[in-house]
């Protein structure tokens, strides 16, 4: 079967190509035994149309990959502070924690593309096994070496990159195998329910880590983590399998390879939909994530309310923010036009970064990340529902690659570019001409592009 489109225009997925077939289809090729759980819930009224959408977790598949991401959210953000802790109690300078990240990247990059190759030529379910095994036994010697005290920071360096290149290729598989395990219409509470779930975590999870660090020693954050792991690959077990769909004709016999990573930036850039949503992002990430000022401010600006405690609000506003609006996205399964939806969010995020620079207040400053997280929330649902709806299943993995690239590469552009800014300009000055750029290049994308502002998956 073919899809109806026009490489430079909206893209309108037909039944059949994996892109926004019915659930039935989906079901009966990639998930047997996908059967709901219980009926469909009566028409939401009055305030029950605003609080958060689960019908996705009807579906006992879905129900089964995010209950998986609800435990790992967390277990993952122990590693992810245990992780600079021990680098900086070994080395006693953060320069060494900045220069982990930077090791953790370039394998979580080059795997995050291969991984999305992968993910469309073999079976998803199985991907996400291996690449789950991979690291809960780097979580486990991640316990060894802090166990036994070996105090090496090219140790730990070298199963930071082995984790974070597991984790680049088993984020491709997981997120593009959403949209075969619940209908269409209802992608879009699936993507609040697994972002939220995120927020989550990394809110939770550095506080439990602050917790139990003095209590419990690094070596057992680790372990945690561990298990943590062991319970997703149960989960993980338990879906059903996830081949390529036979009338996508990916696969053909043939290896994946980088050429294949080349074909899916081929892909993006002959389908203005798909490009703009990546677009979008970046532009929201680079010129408007201000996080390499934190401190600054907090040091500055908002130093009478206690440097410690200023700094604290300003980095967990965001997510705090995220989960609000991810615990009121109702609304978000009966909005239609979803290209207008992300520009408005990212357009929303643009204003409320400039209100955040231009706040003489901590609560004030606060409030308006709380504002930007919200946004960020609703540009994350709209344009992961994009990439599963707008996207053939074949190069969906693909998609989510690159999605996971932008991801976490954004943020990291962002500290170089508001952390240069700042020192020139100063923190204020960078932090509001980011959140106008953002505002200003995104109405004049939206006003070139009309077919993403009109794109109705």
């Amino acid at each position: 079967m073919e899809t109806a489109r026009s490489s430079d225009d909206e893209i309108e997925p037909t039944a059949g190509d994996g892109g926004a077939a019915p659930a039935a289809q989906d079901d009966a090729l990639a998930a047997p035994g996908a059967e709901d759980d219980a009926p469909a819930p009566p028409p939401r009224s009055g305030w029950r149309r605003w609080v958060m959408d689960t019908r996705p977790l009807r579906h006992r598949p879905f129900r089964r990959l995010w209950s998986s991401t609800t435990v790992t959210a967390i277990g993952s953000q122990l590693t992810a502070v245990a992780v600079p802790k021990q680098i900086y109690d070994i080395t006693g300078s953060s320069a060494w924690v900045g220069y982990a990240s930077f090791v953790g990247l370039l394998p979580l990059v080059v795997f995050a593309l291969w991984g999305g190759v992968i993910a469309d030529r073999m079976d998803r379910r199985t991907l996400m096994l291996i690449t789950n095994a991979g690291i809960a036994v780097t979580s486990v010697l991640f316990w060894a070496q802090s166990f036994a005290g070996l105090d090496s920071v090219a140790v730990l360096m070298v199963l930071l990159a082995a984790q974070q290149g597991f984790f680049g290729m088993n984020s491709p598989a997981r997120n593009a195998s959403v949209a075969r395990l619940v209908p269409a219409d209802e992608l879009p509470a699936a993507a609040a329910l697994q972002s939220t779930v995120a927020q989550t975590g990394m809110i939770i999870g550095p506080l439990l880590a602050g917790a139990l660090i003095p209590v419990l020693g690094l070596p057992t954050l680790y372990l945690l983590d561990a298990v943590a792991l062991c319970v997703t690959l149960w989960a993980v077990w338990r879906l059903p399998a996830l081949p390529p769909l036979a009338a996508s004709g990916a696969g053909g016999g043939r290896r994946a390879g980088w050429r294949d990573v080349t074909d899916g930036f081929r892909y993006i850039a002959a389908h203005r939909i798909l490009l703009m949503s990546f677009l979008a992002d970046i532009i929201a990430m680079v010129f408007g994530m201000p996080r390499a000022l934190f401190p600054q401010l907090a040091s500055d600006t908002y130093a009478p309310w206690g440097e410690g405690f200023a700094l604290g609000l300003l980095f967990a506003a965001i997510p705090l923010g995220a989960v609000a609006g991810g615990l009121l996205s109702g609304t978000f399964s009966r909005a239609r036009r979803h290209g207008l939806m992300v520009i408005a969010a990212v357009v929303a995020w643009g204003v409320a970064i400039t209100g955040f620079g231009l706040s003489p207040s901590l609560w004030w400053a606060a409030a308006f990340l709380a504002l930007a997280g919200v946004a960020d929330m609703v540009s994350m649902v709209f344009r992961g529902t994009i990439l599963q709806s707008a996207a053939t299943d074949d190069m969906r993995g693909r998609m989510q690659g690159v999605f996971t690239v932008v991801v976490a590469g954004g943020p990291r552009l962002a500290d170089l570019l508001h952390g240069t800014a700042g020192s020139l300009l100063g923190p204020r000055a960078a932090v509001t001409a980011g959140g106008l750029l953002v505002a200003a290049i995104t109405l004049a994308l939206a006003a070139a592009v009309p077919t993403f502002r009109r794109y109705t998956p």
